[in-house]
């Protein structure tokens, strides 16, 4: 039985866009809106970071513009039996350094992935539960204790590195030393907060990479990453400003490019405190834990007017968000809809609730990880003030944030009340965030890796598990959104939007609209 994400892979020949026939291009330069926080490919599971390193950091699987799973150091992969995948392993690769790619440097890579220190989240969920043993140089098996059809996308999350850099620290990475990889771009240099060099691998197993040399350069200042495209100094920008999509649009000198993205904003909630440290009563005294009780969740739900959030905040380049992730994706629901906004709904659940004269609220936020996160938060805060609770807000620097809202609090807990932060599917279907966002926290099993307001509901635990081990699709994705409808129900997690990813490049430049928002510089080309 073939799945949607294809048990068997077909072998061959395999080039990237862009990639063959390529002829010889000067240096590519490409505007940043947001900060890589390491080199290191397997340091933090976030959307950066994971962008910078697919470019010489390759997985075993690829996917292409859509998420759809496509041969990579792989060639193919089949069921051996039901709890075991079998992966060929593409004959010929070599490292950057020149050694020969093979078996051994995937075992070492799944030892080494969901094990990186101070990880503010790890790729564990990726791997746990997996057990790879090296059958040849040029072949693996990956074996679990239940049917797992999730496999070719999970292996498509991160990249592989060589054994030979076992021992490698996250500074090695970062340095260049131990930065090596088999993808399409070698390590030049990398200045955090600064800028990325990046330098054309020759002997690429795809074929000749486009550009000789790709400069990356964090411009987190939207006039500036737009003043930057607008002059000249950089080729391409991602991201771009809401504010400035009409006037890029008619611009001759520039193209636009956009597609639905894979991320959800969303709003989670501490639901494992008694009394939560940035939440007090109306008049600044200590209070049972609001949060805790569905129907003050609920209240803040329909206290959102995410339809004004879009026109007004993002300037229509958002859609608003009924569940983790837009309804043309796998597993998404059917049938659950935009939650109303509702205020005087809204203002009766808080008094069932016990809580008729609301209570205050300190929600912490990213400050420039997000398009216009900063002022999303403050937009949230404003209508929640609305409805009696009084909101005030803090945004951070995305490093200490997301280190803060994860390990920050007594016993490496989670330290704030209410976040808002997104999430991107890295497997472009609903498992993903399920298993990351809404599973029950469990550092060792690498389940609920994301879910920094430890909700828990045994049921959907069930519900995720009972879909992942499901191999018809049909079925799966059915398991999936029941899953999904429970979190709903419970008003686990508050979805708020789907943004738009969105890129502007100067005329004569292909831009190829990733729905993970990655900016890749092979799938950059220049037209004629």
């Amino acid at each position: 039985m073939l799945t949607r994400r294809s048990l068997i892979a077909a072998a061959g020949a395999f080039a990237l866009p862009g990639l063959a026939g390529a002829q010889d291009q000067p240096d590519l330069r490409i505007g940043l809106a947001f900060e890589p926080s390491s080199f290191d490919p397997h340091f933090h599971n976030t959307t950066p970071n994971k962008s910078l390193a697919r470019s010489v950091f390759e997985p075993l699987v690829f996917q292409d513009e859509r998420q759809t799973v496509r041969p990579g150091l792989a060639t193919g992969w089949r069921l051996v039996d039901p709890l075991t995948w079998e992966f060929a392993l593409r004959p010929g690769v070599r490292w950057h350094d020149g050694a020969a790619f093979g078996a051994d440097d995937v075992v070492f890579t799944f030892e080494r992935a969901p094990a990186v220190p101070r990880s503010p989240s790890s790729f564990a969920g990726f791997i746990a539960g997996k057990t790879v043993e090296k059958v040849d140089d040029l072949t693996v098996r990956v074996r679990t204790a239940e049917p797992y059809p999730q496999m070719p996308i999970d292996l498509s999350t991160f990249g592989i590195v060589p054994a030979s850099t076992r021992g490698a620290t996250s500074d090695d990475y970062n340095t260049g030393k131990s930065a090596i990889g088999t993808g399409p771009f070698r390590f030049g240099e990398f200045v955090r907060g600064d800028r990325t060099l990046l330098l054309r691998n020759e002997a690429y197993w795809g074929g000749m990479p486009p550009w000789r040399r790709v400069i990356m350069r964090v411009l987190r200042s939207d006039p500036t990453r737009v003043a930057s495209l607008l002059a000249g100094d950089v080729d391409l920008i991602e991201t771009v400003p809401t504010a400035d999509l009409a006037r890029l649009r008619g611009d001759p000198r520039f193209t636009v490019t956009s597609i639905i993205s894979n991320r959800v904003i969303y709003l989670a909630m501490d639901q494992f405190r008694d009394e939560s440290p940035f939440i007090r009563g109306p008049a600044g005294e200590m209070v049972r834990n609001p949060l805790k009780d569905a129907r003050v969740r609920r209240a803040l739900s329909h206290a959102i007017n995410r339809q004004a959030l879009v026109d007004r905040v993002m300037e229509g380049d958002a859609r608003p968000a009924s569940q983790f992730l837009d309804a043309s994706f796998f597993g998404a629901s059917k049938t659950l809809g935009v939650p109303a906004f509702d205020a005087g709904l809204a203002r009766r659940l808080l008094a069932e609730a016990g809580f008729p004269n609301g209570f205050r609220l300190k929600m912490h936020g990213p400050q420039g990880r997000y398009a216009n996160d900063t002022k999303l938060i403050e937009a949230i805060a404003q209508m929640f003030t609305r409805i009696g609770i009084q909101t005030e807000i803090e945004t951070l620097p995305p490093a200490i944030f997301f280190t803060r809202g994860s390990t920050g609090g007594p016993g490496n807990t989670p330290e704030f009340s209410m976040i808002m932060a997104g999430w991107g599917s890295a497997a472009g279907e609903m498992s993903d965030p399920l298993r990351n966002l809404a599973a029950t926290f469990d550092a060792a099993a690498g389940r609920g890796s994301s879910n920094r307001g430890r909700y828990a509901n045994p049921a959907v635990d069930a519900a995720i598990d009972a879909a992942l081990a499901t191999i018809d699709d049909t079925a799966r994705s059915a398991g999936l959104a029941r899953a999904m409808e429970q979190v709903s129900d419970d008003m686990g997690i508050i979805p708020v939007l789907y943004p738009l990813n969105t890129w502007a490049a100067r005329r004569g430049l292909g831009v190829a609209a990733r729905s993970d928002e990655f900016t890749l510089p092979f799938h950059v080309t220049r037209q004629s």
